[in-house]
């Protein structure tokens, strides 16, 4: 049997192998490109993403920056999945912003490679984020459900979270753009606060359960730890897109979230309900904590997918895994 060809740039990062895991299961061989400057090879993923033999002959991994793949290449692929970037917890995003200021070199060259052999294109999916919505929704004051109506290139822009932010309003942009001049069939996705058990601990969710999980007392959270986040499972992400992305219109968009807000604090606290810990919570202000609120308006997506991971089912997962992977017994 003929197998079909999906290409991940960024395939060895948390998102990636989740996605990619999933294609090869689903039939797919599957190519990876990804310079694992924070990604891992596929021999070193977690137990349940690394694949079998027989899987691991459909899978190709390069590792290379994708602009330097791309030089080369033509694509030659039934569907592309874009998530090649520059990425990281807050510390990142405010501490380095122009290293994640590099995401706009990433995606217009991969849009440019689109572009070039757009005849042999077929299925694209962008990743952008939600950090692309204007923060002026998303303050103490003022903050709504975001909307994927919220941007719209047509009309006046509000400003995005940072160099993240407008790089990858920026990429959705260029992506308009594959559709509307070159005829690709691209679609956008806006993931919010997806977490899962082999996410690093630079992200406040595996962070905050590994912190109860190794009994910590206080419990620190950063900022107010009253800003909201929407955290949506990677399982329920992949999804998502796969439920969805035949249906999508080339160059719409759709966010990925569970359309619930959840605090820093409150995760900290649930934490300690499911895993039997009994710590006061406290905050350290002398951490960034980004904007207030950041929440999915997920009307969108709940005509082709409703997420089916609670957030208490959730810190289970990355719990056990943790234990069993030995993460609570070492350093900070």
């Amino acid at each position: 049997m003929t197998r079909r060809r999906a290409l991940v740039t960024g395939g060895c990062g948390f998102v990636g192998r989740h996605f990619a895991r999933r294609l090869l299961d689903d039939g797919y061989a599957v190519t990876i490109v990804d310079d694992l400057s924070t990604g891992v090879t596929p021999d070193r993923w977690p137990d349940h993403l690394r694949p079998s033999a027989g899987l691991a002959s459909a899978l190709t991994v390069h590792h290379a920056d994708f602009r330097d793949y791309a030089r080369d290449t033509v694509p030659a692929f039934d569907l592309i999945l874009h998530l090649a970037a520059v990425v990281g917890g807050r510390m990142t995003i405010e501490g380095d912003p122009l290293r994640v200021a590099t995401d706009l070199a990433i995606d217009a060259v991969f849009f440019n490679w689109l572009a070039r052999h757009h005849s042999a294109v077929r299925k694209v999916l962008y990743f952008s984020s939600s950090a692309a919505y204007p923060v002026s929704a998303q303050g103490r004051r003022e903050s709504r459900a975001l909307a994927e109506e919220e941007i719209d290139f047509e009309a006046a822009l509000g400003v995005p979270d940072l160099t993240y932010g407008w790089s990858k309003l920026t990429g959705e942009f260029l992506a308009r753009h594959a559709a509307r001049t070159y005829g690709i069939d691209v679609c956008i996705y806006r993931p919010f606060s997806g977490y899962g058990e082999d996410q690093d601990f630079t992200y406040p969710f595996p962070s905050i359960v590994r912190r109860v999980g190794r009994r910590e007392s206080p419990l620190v959270v950063w900022g107010s730890g009253e800003q909201r986040r929407d955290f949506i499972y990677i399982g329920d992400v992949v999804d998502a897109v796969l439920v969805s992305a035949p249906e999508l219109k080339p160059g719409e968009a759709l966010n990925l979230g569970t359309g619930d807000g959840v605090s820093f604090r409150w995760l900290a606290e649930t934490a300690c309900r499911v895993l039997g810990h009994d710590a006061p919570v406290v905050n350290d202000a002398s951490k960034p904590e980004g904007v207030f609120s950041r929440v999915a308006d997920c009307r969108r997506l709940f005509r082709h997918y409703r997420p089916v991971t609670s957030l208490e089912r959730g810190i289970e997962i990355v719990h056990l895994y943790q234990r069993r992977a030995g993460l609570l017994d070492t350093g900070p």
